[in-house]
């Protein structure tokens, strides 16, 4: 087709062209990114793209979601949406102990009361987890992790990366599904990259002006790409991704393995590093092979995931509070080096917890450069027996916290003396306490101390507590010094007027280089309606973002079913409090604790006039019909989701445990439980509810 050919163009031929060009495209770019088996030249596929971009622009009517011009980028993106993920993308456990690995299968085996049962083993790649939702084989949202219930929505950014189907392979898929995966910047990719900066650098030397400083690493790199606002730019770093989960309502699959095998027939890119293990020697087998081949591999690998192959089996095994029954990864040991101890510094964190640090001299670790290195506590340095001047081991835990393993003892200089911990804090000049049988020192001016109460505050407004986005430490830390709040209910006093055009200094901790900032009329705007928007935050958040020390999201969770109210709570005693299910006697002393301190009490009583929820409020028709009554939830429901069903159960007063015992009142069992939790059950004379019957007793009690 020529030039001339494209100005006489009707709209219906238009039309016909532009789906022409999308899908000959798109099946071009599977060949070349999926299947290494390009048929025509880049100049044949860059002139049909740029006839198929001609055409869009002079019809964007006509524009398919999938089209190829959207791999291109250009689109600016300014605020990246916060969605909630439909299925959470939990965390797994980890290890790096091959016995670990035999107790997770004894686990398996003692959970599903059988030994028939297998495994895929996958390499854990070093990248960024996205999830890709489809509608109708089209790709509807790319979003990422964030803290597992919620990402951000970057799918312009995922649209650039070549690897990502726009649209699936074949004719015969569900209508809506999930996938899961990691996005990574390849070896020789992140080599290109910064090559690229030498060569800018070249440039700004001869104009006298400052080096740019060169990526640290691959998956840093790639984690700050995807949120970069320009898609133009995220498309010139050549990002690729490896798809290795499949998530729908039906359980479409019976196995992981034939999830596997959908994603590579429907053209995601799937790496072909991962086996079925029918035994744990199969396994162990499998990641010594991957220790040493994966130096080969063109991404970073960190570990092997083991995951449980039946869904079923999955569904029967379940989750703990964080981490699913059914999979594990196993963490290669990690990199280590050399370097001088130059000095030892101390952190105060939000719960006055003193942490010492080792200042370092600069060494490059894992593709990191690391100067500093946590030392844990006391007890540590006496272990190490670490002293100014050594020459110590660094290596990364999990290669990413930096941590002190040994001394080289041999390369000591005579004349070195003891590490003697501080006795007051390096903040506020207050004693130290150490409670006796904990290796921490706490400084206990929790009032004034300024690490904490920012720290604190920092807590109180995060995504998992109060959700205040619109406020960041640099911005609290503004307020404070400004006068503005003392704690995290003086958030609820501000107005407007005290922070539109605030000004205030910053200090780098590194340079001592002093930056002025101010807050402009919007974003004083959007801080106001945020506090606002937070008073609608439910009572077992507010319990968390308290910050009572051991008090993690279920705990609060738990702490505030059983209390209902927070003046409840407040009075409840010691003994009462260890009466809550999984509470123990460490939880109840800090929470009595807690509650004794004024001021404490104070800021309490500051929130609850500022309007915040610290009640538990029941959802209409609740009632504590289910009170001591205790409920273990297996399987897949039609009208309930399975977390629904939970709190349903917890709004009606009742308890909801992991695993069946003689203390279960009832089973909910749903389709794909396994049977072995039906023959505990039967065994213990439990009641089995189906989902009928457990609506019949919910509407009867």
């Amino acid at each position: 087709m020529n030039e001339i050919d494209l100005f006489s163009m009707d709209k219906e031929q238009a039309k016909r062209q532009i789906e022409s060009l999308t899908e000959e495209l798109n099946h071009h770019n599977y060949l070349y990114y999926q299947k290494s088996k390009p048929e025509i030249s880049d100049y044949e596929f860059d002139t049909r793209l740029k006839e198929l971009e001609k055409l869009e622009s002079d019809f964007p009517e006509f524009k398919l979601p999938h089209s190829p011009t959207s791999r291109v980028g250009g689109d600016i993106t300014k605020d990246f949406e916060t969605v909630a993920h439909k299925y959470p993308m939990l965390s797994l456990g980890n290890t790096y102990s091959k016995e670990e690995l035999v107790d997770f299968d004894g686990r398996v085996k003692k959970g599903l009361g059988t030994d028939d049962y297998e495994y895929i083993c996958e390499l854990k790649f070093d990248g960024v987890a996205i999830s890709l939702k489809y509608e109708n084989g089209i790709l509807d949202r790319g979003i990422t992790r964030g803290d597992g219930t919620k990402g951000d929505d970057i799918t312009t950014n995922v649209k650039t990366i070549r690897s990502i189907p726009l649209k699936i392979r074949g004719e015969k898929y569900p209508a809506s599904f999930e996938v899961r995966g990691e996005v990574f910047m390849s070896k020789d990719q992140f080599i290109k990259l910064n090559e690229s900066v030498e060569k800018e650098n070249e440039i700004r030397e001869a104009e006298g002006k400052s080096p740019v400083t060169l990526y640290a690493n691959a998956r840093n790199t790639t984690s700050g790409t995807l949120k970069m606002q320009d898609s133009g730019i995220v498309a010139s770093r050549k990002l690729d991704c490896y798809l290795y989960s499949y998530l729908d309502d039906a359980n479409t699959f019976e196995t992981h393995e034939e999830s596997l095998h959908f994603l590579e027939k429907s053209g995601f890119n799937v790496s072909q590093t991962y086996r079925k293990c029918t035994t744990i020697d199969e396994v162990l087998a499998y990641i010594n092979q991957w220790d040493q081949e994966r130096h080969k591999l063109s991404v970073e690998t960190d570990g092997i995931v083991i995951k449980v192959n039946s869904i079923a089996h999955q569904s029967e095994l379940g989750f703990t509070a964080k981490n699913p029954r059914w999979a594990i990864s196993y963490k290669f040991k990690a990199e280590s080096a050399l370097t001088r101890l130059n000095d030892i510094t101390y952190q105060v964190g939000r719960t006055g917890a003193i942490t010492p640090v080792a200042e370092l001299e600069p060494v490059l670790l894992a593709g990191t450069t690391v100067k500093r290195a946590s030392l844990h506590n006391a007890n540590e340095i006496e272990r190490l027996d670490v002293r100014i001047g050594d020459s110590v081991n660094v290596e990364k835990g999990g290669e990413i916290i930096p941590k002190i393993t040994s001394v080289d003892l041999t390369s000591r200089s005579a004349g070195t003396q003891k590490v003697e911990y501080i006795s007051r804090c390096p903040e506020c000049d207050t004693e130290l306490i150490r409670k006796e049988g904990e290796a921490q020192h706490y400084c206990p001016n929790q009032e004034s101390c300024p690490p904490q109460v920012l720290g604190r505050i920092e807590h109180f407004i995060s995504r998992n507590a109060l959700n205040i986005e619109s406020l960041g430490p640099r911005t609290i830390k503004g307020f404070l010094n400004k006068g503005l709040i003392h704690n995290a209910a003086g958030l609820y006093s501000l107005k407007f007027e005290d922070i539109n055009d605030l000004q205030f200094e910053e200090t780098d901790e590194e340079t001592g280089e002093v930056t002025k900032r101010s807050i402009k009329e919007k974003s004083a705007k959007n801080i106001i309606e945020s506090i606002e928007k937070s008073k609608e935050i439910p009572f077992e958040r507010v319990l968390f973002g308290l910050g009572i020390r051991y008090v993690g999201k279920t705990v609060a969770e738990k702490l505030a079913q059983h209390f209902v109210t927070i003046d409840r709570l407040i009075s409840a005693s010691f003994d009462e409090i260890v009466q809550v299910h999984e509470i123990g006697d460490r939880i109840a002393e800090s929470v009595v604790s807690f509650f004794e301190n004024k001021d404490n009490i104070q800021m309490i009583d500051a929130l609850k006039d500022a309007g915040l929820s610290l009640r538990v409020v029941q959802s209409e028709h609740a009632d504590d019909s289910f009170k001591g009554i205790t409920f273990v939830v297996s399987g897949v429901f039609e009208s309930f989701g399975r977390d629904e069903l939970k709190n349903l159960i917890k709004q009606h007063g009742g308890k909801v445990a992991s695993s069946i015992s003689s203390k279960t009142n009832y089973l909910v069992a749903g389709s794909n439980m396994g049977p072995a939790k039906k023959e505990k059950a039967d065994s213990l004379g439990i009641t089995i509810l189906d989902e009928s019957s457990f609506r019949e007793l919910l509407e009867n009690d």
